[in-house]
């Protein structure tokens, strides 16, 4: 049984699901902009809020997994809401040509 995807089926994000979903775009990209340069500010940092201490070769890779992390998220969403825009555009191309200029009368 094939299911009808269109716009009257479909339920409209609620405010929660925006929100969220801004917070996944947002969240990965603080810890980068805050996270620091040196492996000696990020042991400072965590003795401070956590009362642990850490060695600087464990600092380092810390640091190493965050980054690493946060840009394959950032990716992961650049990638999803590509193929999202790519299946919208598709989507209007084969209903709507007249919107883009195709199937006029001369």
């Amino acid at each position: 049984m094939k299911t009808d995807r269109c716009c009257k089926n479909c339920d409209a994000p609620t405010l929660v699901r925006r929100l969220s979903g801004l917070g996944r775009w947002i969240l990965p990209s603080m810890i980068l902009v805050l996270l620091p340069k040196c492996p000696l500010c990020l042991v400072a940092y965590v003795a401070i809020g956590t009362g642990v201490g850490l060695s600087v070769s464990t600092a380092a890779n810390i640091r190493m997994l965050l980054i690493i992390l946060c840009v394959g998220s950032l990716s992961y969403f650049a990638a999803k809401q590509l193929t999202r825009f790519m299946a919208f555009v598709n989507y209007a191309i084969r209903t709507k040509p007249q919107y883009l200029g195709h199937g006029e009368k001369v």
